[in-house]
């Protein structure tokens, strides 16, 4: 009789233990594998970063569990109050946030938290619910209301400033608005008209983001100021060769010539350890991680969920183009973590839940009326 009860049991709890995507865990998996390799060289001498960044892994990995036991029409119930309630928090941060190295980013609650990591994912979340109530009658006034509820959080972040999560946002809200039906000849005016505007955007920068500009431009005019990152970490790529160093012999990381090397940087460590040979392998994963990402959205059974898994494959992507740019010279330096890589809890944990995102859309295709 006990047999059968367990057995019952198991019967009712095992899809609640059989939600992870076995392709999209697999690719996760090795890429937090070889995060933790790098890690542990670039952590030598910084002690409980190892330990933390388990912590962080395991936490991640239980927000994803948790998120793809939730429904894509449950996550549609939610995306208006999530969103108004992201916002709101962003206003408290412009209106009582805390300072942290010349930024306004954290509002502390008992602890500090940063809800602008919170909008990368509920931005999307928000526009994707917005388009699946008026499919099939998208006029360009659809498409303009969509433009503002992507700016308003937009809006406060560069305010904190913060353009790095700032430039995520819009890269996860545009991705929807275009799947959504966008028009080419739209597109084009976008661009056109983006083009048009930057030396008025230019002329809103903050200091230090005009002259991270002028850095990435020429880095040599500051080699020991504003230009010591790109330099150092340009050379810690190049240094690596085709097999590189060898793990923990990296000189750049390990006579702390290369700074944030357990987070921004950590490209930087790992490409002067592993070389091309290396790059190329992470590379692979990262195209596997996103090719995954867009089966899931492919297959994904109705509008909401095609457009948001498209914009959480896009997150991923953004992120790992951006620091790879960045590391390597070809971008501005902003602070924008590598996928599954960077140590980190707050991006981890963003990451996760788009994960969870993903596999709850892949489980539930069939369940989903079309």
């Amino acid at each position: 009789m006990r047999i059968n009860e367990r057995r019952s049991l198991w019967r009712r709890l095992r899809p609640y233990f059989t939600v992870f995507d076995g392709p999209l865990t697999l690719i996760i998996l090795m890429l937090l594998s070889v995060s933790l390799v790098t890690l542990y060289s670039a952590s030598i001498g910084i002690p409980g970063k190892m330990e933390d960044q388990l912590r962080n892994i395991v936490l991640s990995f239980f927000v994803m569990w948790v998120v793809a036991n939730i429904s894509p029409q449950m996550m549609m119930r939610i995306a208006v109050p999530a969103y108004a309630i992201g916002v709101l928090l962003l206003v408290c941060v412009a209106l009582f946030g805390t300072i942290k190295l010349g930024a306004r980013r954290w509002l502390h609650v008992g602890i500090d938290i940063q809800p602008s990591e919170f909008m990368k994912i509920v931005t999307p979340l928000m526009l994707a619910w917005f388009f699946q109530n008026r499919a099939g009658q998208l006029r360009w006034q659809s498409y303009a209301i969509a433009a503002v509820l992507l700016a308003v959080p937009v809006g406060l972040i560069v305010r904190q400033p913060d353009l790095g999560t700032a430039l995520l946002v819009v890269a996860a809200g545009f991705c929807v608005i275009f799947l959504a039906g966008l028009s080419w000849k739209a597109l084009a005016g976008l661009l056109i008209a983006g083009a048009a505007s930057l030396p008025v955007i230019w002329s809103v920068l903050h200091d230090y983001q005009r002259e991270r500009v002028m850095t990435l431009i020429d880095p040599t005019s500051d080699p020991l100021g504003k230009g010591f990152h790109i330099i150092q970490s340009t050379i810690a790529v190049g240094s690596g060769g085709v097999t590189g160093k060898g793990w923990t012999h990296g000189t750049q990381a390990h006579l702390e010539f290369i700074p944030e090397r357990t987070t921004d940087f950590i490209f930087a460590v790992y490409s002067e350890e592993f070389g091309l040979a290396g790059n190329l392998l992470l590379m692979v994963l990262y195209l596997l991680l996103i090719g995954r990402g867009l089966m899931i959205a492919g297959n994904a059974p109705n509008f909401f969920t095609r457009l948001l898994a498209g914009a959480v494959t896009m997150i991923y992507f953004t992120y790992a183009f951006v620091n790879m740019g960045m590391v390597s010279g070809i971008l501005p330096v902003v602070g924008v973590p590598l996928p599954f890589m960077s140590y980190g809890g707050t991006a981890l944990l963003t990451l996760g839940l788009g994960a969870g995102i993903l596999m709850s859309i892949q489980r539930h295709r069939k369940l989903v009326q079309t």
